[in-house]
C-alpha cells in the first residue's frame, strides 16, 4: 500500500514540511508568545483535549473497528498541520498565532501525543506503538530546529523554506490523491461509510468546536478563525508517516485510509470555512488585535 519509494518520499516530504514550519519562526516569536500566553494554551487545549476526545467519540458512535479506530486516533491526535497557516491567511485569520501554535502544538506534541493515545487507546483497549511514534517525534523536531537556524543565519533563506515547506504540504495532498487513491480504488469503493464519515466529521466537528470555544472566550473574531482552523486542520502527512513507519504492511491499509480520506476532504471543509469566514462583518474587525487574542 505503501512502497520503499513512496515512503522515502514520503520521509522526505515530511523533512521539508517541518523544516518550513521552522523557518517561519524566531526565538523572539517564542519570547513574545511566551509574555502573552493565552492564546498559546487555548490552542494546546483545542488541539489535544477536544480532538482527541472527538475521535474517541467518533469511534464509539460508529462503531469502528479496531484498525480504523487506530487510524482515527493518531490523526485526531496530531498537532496542527502548516495548512492551517494557508488557510488562515486566506481566511483574514491572525497568521502569526496561526504559525506559533502549529509549532507550539508540533513540540508539545512529543509529550502529550504518546500521553492522550495511551489514555484513549486503553480505554478502547487498542494497541499502538507509542515507542515507535515518541522516536518519530523527537526525529521531526530536528528539521524545525534546521529551519529556525536558517532564518536566523538568512532571512532570505528562511522566507523560501518557509514557502515551501508550506506549498508541500498541499503538494502531499495532491500527491495521495494522484498516486494512492488510483491504486486504492477498489478497497475505497469498498470502505465502509462510517469511515468516510469519521474523517470527514474530524475535520468539520474539530472547526466548529474549536471556533465555538474561542467565541465563548471572547477572542477577537479574528484569532477566533485561528483556533478554529488550528482544531480541525491536523498534521495529516506527519499521522501518515508514523502509521507507514510504525505498523506491519498488512496492517497499514485499513489503519491508513482515515488519514488518507481526511487529507483529501479536509482542502474541501477548510475551502468552505474560509469562504465563509472571509464573508464575515468586516467592518467589525477592521482593527487587528495587538495580541495573540
Amino acid at each position: 500500500m505503501v512502497g520503499a519509494f513512496e515512503q522515502a518520499l514520503l520521509a522526505a516530504m515530511i523533512f521539508v514540511i517541518m523544516l518550513g514550519m521552522g523557518a517561519s519562526l524566531t526565538p523572539r516569536d517564542f519570547y513574545l508568545a511566551l509574555r502573552r500566553p493565552q492564546g498559546l494554551v487555548i490552542g494546546v487545549v483545542s488541539q489535544y483535549g477536544f480532538m482527541p476526545l472527538i475521535g474517541f467519540a467518533m469511534t464509539l458512535a460508529l462503531a469502528l473497528p479496531p484498525p480504523v479506530a487506530v487510524g482515527l486516533l493518531i490523526v485526531s491526535c496530531m498537532p496542527g498541520g502548516t495548512t492551517s497557516n494557508i488557510f488562515t491567511y486566506f481566511s483574514r485569520g491572525n497568521l502569526a498565532l496561526s504559525v506559533l501554535m502549529t509549532v507550539t502544538s508540533t513540540v508539545a506534541g512529543v509529550v502529550l501525543i504518546p500521553l492522550v493515545l495511551l489514555i484513549y487507546a486503553a480505554a478502547l483497549d487498542l494497541e499502538i506503538p507509542r515507542e515507535n511514534i515518541i522516536a518519530t517525534l523527537l526525529v521531526l523536531l530536528v528539521p524545525v530546529a534546521i529551519g529556525m537556524g536558517l532564518r536566523r543565519l538568512s532571512p532570505n533563506a528562511g522566507a523560501v523554506t518557509e514557502f515551501f515547506g508550506s506549498a508541500l504540504a498541499l503538494v502531499f495532498i495532491a500527491f495521495i490523491a494522484v498516486s494512492w487513491v488510483p491504486r486504492n480504488w477498489q478497497f475505497l469503493m469498498t470502505t465502509a461509510p462510517a469511515t468516510y464519515a469519521a474523517a470527514i466529521g474530524l475535520g468539520v466537528i474539530g472547526i466548529a468546536i474549536g471556533y465555538a470555544f474561542a467565541r465563548a472566550l471572547r477572542l477577537h473574531p479574528r484569532n477566533a478563525r485561528t483556533v478554529a482552523l488550528e482544531t480541525g486542520i491536523q498534521n495529516a502527512p506527519l499521522a501518515i508517516a508514523i502509521i507507514a513507519l510504525t505498523f506491519p504492511a498488512d496492517e497499514q491499509q485499513a489503519i491508513l485510509a482515515v488519514g488518507a480520506l481526511y487529507s483529501l476532504f479536509i482542502v474541501v471543509t477548510s475551502t468552505a470555512v474560509t469562504m465563509l469566514f472571509r464573508r464575515a462583518n468586516a467592518a467589525a474587525e477592521q482593527k487587528m488585535p495587538d495580541s495573540l487574542l
